[in-house]
């Protein structure tokens, strides 16, 4: 039975033995990040509906090559989920002799636009990336 959290105005169904981490603004902001007991997390943050994607794109961008040096972008797109488009970027980079992937998703709705961001170490992700989509399905889904 996954756990449910009730964040500005979204459900979100996550497993059960990942914790839960709230902006400092918590519910106002609307932001949540979802982590593993390994390496994984799921960082979800709502913007503007209308809100200009590139900026937000270069921000968490230059944070990732800020805190890891090296990394390798490319744009990706996830395609439809809960009849939404997912377009943005995959990241890899290394971290402690360990290689990582990053997923920068963004997904307009008509309230918000949600941006997501999912990461772990290589092996992890290959474990956890369909409960990342499970994730954010169960957010899509659940709108309105």
């Amino acid at each position: 039975m996954p756990a449910i959290l009730e964040l500005s105005g979204l459900r979100i169904e996550y497993p059960e033995n990942w914790s839960v981490e709230l902006s400092d603004e918590g519910q106002e902001a609307g932001q949540v990040i979802i982590s593993s007991p390994e390496t994984a997390f799921w960082h979800l943050s709502q913007h503007p509906p209308d809100a200009e994607l590139e900026p937000i794109f270069d921000e968490v961008l230059a944070a990732l090559r800020d805190e890891y040096g090296d990394i390798e972008v490319e744009p990706a797109s996830q395609g439809n989920l809960e009849d939404f488009d997912l377009e943005g970027y995959n990241v890899n980079f290394i971290c402690l002799d360990l290689t990582n992937t990053c997923w920068l998703r963004v997904c307009r709705t008509p309230s918000a636009s949600l941006l997501l961001i999912c990461q772990a170490e290589d092996r992890e992700f290959e474990r956890v990336s369909a409960v990342f989509l499970a994730m954010l399905a169960s957010v899509l889904r659940n709108l309105g």
